[in-house]
């Protein structure tokens, strides 16, 4: 039976610096939305600052078109223009940051459906844990979302899985340029569908009265978010089985209320830090159980 690849200490690393990455970007997003800024207008203003001025430098990756039509739209359109849309009044940033990461399920679904991947029992255990601590976050949210902004989240998560699985398929290209180039299929559907919805007359507003709160939230979203967040985290899918990195994500939620509880002052009561410590828990058996098992099989084994 093949072994699991152990995620080395500096991979780990890595996933944990795109969730705090992520984690953060639920509480810039709520301040964007409530200065007024439309919802797909800032998720088109993401993608077009992501593409411009860096297609100017990188070179296309040598991928099928169809791979950047298919990441873009399902990033762009399907995650974060319904996420953003959710986010304008319909859910609040915690429980955004903890239904999207749902896309864990669905990120491993799929990739038993489509890849024939097989879930180790140690991969079960490490779900359950960090999924009991996303089922306390649940069992105590304040009821102000609705199924409309429920429905959008939990849509966007599958959009999220998709394109998941979309990066998997590209081992050895450099990430950072496809998600580049895959960016020109995420802004122009976006702006137009900004313009359908939203009105001219309120993107014509909306950037006229645009201060440099909003401009950074941009820049931060393009570079911070997208580029060094989605392309790492393509990098590291390309890596290692869904089962052992889609269970990082489950680390958003917890930078997710963190940070803004130290940023827009929400309150961080003691349910919230065992559910931390619960996804805590599921992560470290993900990352560690392999370890763990390489070291006692090393043991093991007969000496030669």
């Amino acid at each position: 039976m093949p072994s699991t690849p152990a995620l080395s200490l500096r991979d780990a690393l890595l996933a944990v610096a795109i969730m705090a990455v992520w984690g953060s970007n639920f509480s810039v997003v709520s301040v964007v939305l409530a200065d007024g800024m439309p919802p797909l207008l800032f998720a088109s203003l993401r993608f077009t600052f992501a593409v411009l001025p860096a297609i100017f430098f990188l070179p296309r990756p040598n991928v099928p078109w169809s791979k950047f039509a298919a990441y873009g739209l399902l990033i762009g359109v399907g995650q974060f223009g319904l996420l953003f849309l959710a986010m304008r009044g319909h859910i609040t940033p915690g429980l955004a940051s903890l239904i999207a990461q749902t896309q864990v399920f669905f990120t491993i679904a799929m990739a038993v459906a489509i890849s024939g991947e097989r879930v180790r029992p140690f991969q079960v255990l490490a779900v359950l844990l960090a999924a009991t601590g996303v089922a306390v976050i649940i069992s105590h949210t304040d009821g102000s979302t609705t199924p409309y902004g429920l429905a959008l989240v939990i849509i966007a998560a599958v959009a999220w899985a998709g394109a998941n699985m979309v990066t998997r398929t590209l081992p050895g290209i450099n990430m950072v340029s496809f998600i580049v180039w895959a960016s020109l299929f995420s802004a122009p559907p976006l702006f137009a569908l900004s313009l359908w919805v939203e009105g001219w007359p309120a993107i014509r507003d909306s950037l006229a009265n645009a201060g440099l709160q909003t401009w950074a939230a941009v820049a931060y979203q393009s570079f911070g978010n997208t580029l060094f967040g989605f392309a790492m985290w393509g990098w590291l899918l390309a890596r290692y089985p869904a089962a052992t990195i889609a269970p990082m994500s489950l680390l958003v939620p917890v930078f997710g209320m963190g940070i803004a509880a130290l940023w827009l002052s929400e309150p961080l009561p003691p349910w919230k830090m065992v559910a931390a410590a619960l996804v805590m828990a599921g992560l470290a058996v993900n990352i560690l159980w392999p370890r763990v098992a390489a070291i006692r099989g090393a043991r093991n084994a007969p000496a030669a």
